[in-house]
Parts: C-alpha cells; structure tokens; sequence
C-alpha cells in the first residue's frame, strides 16, 4: 500500500493523484528489481561464504587439493562472472548460483560425511550451508538433527 500525506498542503490534488498513480504504475517493476537484487546477493553471499569455507583451518585437511582448486575455481568464476554481470536478469544469478552449487555441494557432502567440518557448522557460513546438506549420502555416520 502506498500512502503520500499533504502535511504542508504543498501538492495538489492532481500532483497527490499522479503521485499514487506513477507508484501503482512502477510497482511491478520495483518488485522485479528486488527480486533480481536479492538473486544477486544470495550467489554473492554463497560465493563469499564458500571461500571462507574452503580457507577455513578447521577444513583444510579434509578437503582434497583437487577438490579444493575445483571448487575455488568454481567460485572465483562466479565472482569474475559476478564483477562483469552485474545488471544480469534474477536467472542468470539464480542459474550461476545452481552452477556453483552444483560443484560445492558434493565437495562439502563428502567432507562432512568424512567427519570433518568443525563442530556440525559450515566455517564462514552463519547457520550452516544456504538450503541444507545435501539429502542422501551420510552412511554409518551420526545423525545430526538441527534444532532451532
């Protein structure tokens, strides 16, 4: 809802009326603004919170190299991508983020299913890893369950 007060009587009736009118107009394409910004962000945060991870001391030996350089190449490539797209639609940054996922995600599944990963947190990640581990793959290792 949008509300524009008169407090001064400074606009007029017809300025009021076009005033709502323009912001009724825009609205759908200031929500689709949003939508692409908080796209962008998200890969940004992911990226950002994956390096950490990946430099974090606590992971270092669970990590292979190979696995490591992969996965930083991936993300290192998201963010050159990142710095050159930055008025790219909310798909790219959505499909660039599954990209990146798609490479990370069965690294640090294998790492944690190894036992590794200090303490059941994602280091460098407030709240573990965005959207969870993984389903599948944990076998004879401990169930963790997340309480909120």
């Amino acid at each position: 809802k949008i509300t524009i007060t008169n407090d001064k009587s400074r606009l007029s009736p017809e300025d009021v009326q076009k005033m709502t009118a323009d912001a009724e107009k825009y609205a759908e394409e200031d929500a689709a603004f949003k939508n692409k910004v908080e796209s962008k962000n998200s890969l940004e945060n992911y990226c950002y919170s994956m390096k950490n991870t990946l430099d974090d001391e606590k992971v270092k030996d669970k990590i292979s190299e190979e696995d490591k350089a992969k996965a930083k190449e991936a993300v290192d490539g998201a963010l050159s991508w990142l710095e050159g797209n930055q008025m790219a639609e909310k798909e790219e940054f959505e499909d660039k983020r599954k990209e990146v996922e798609g490479i990370c995600s069965p690294i640090m599944q294998a790492m944690y299913s190894q036992g590794g990963g200090g303490g059941g947190d994602m280091g460098g990640m407030p709240g573990g890893m965005p959207g969870g581990a993984p389903p599948g793959g944990g076998a004879g290792g401990p169930n963790i369950e997340e309480v909120d």
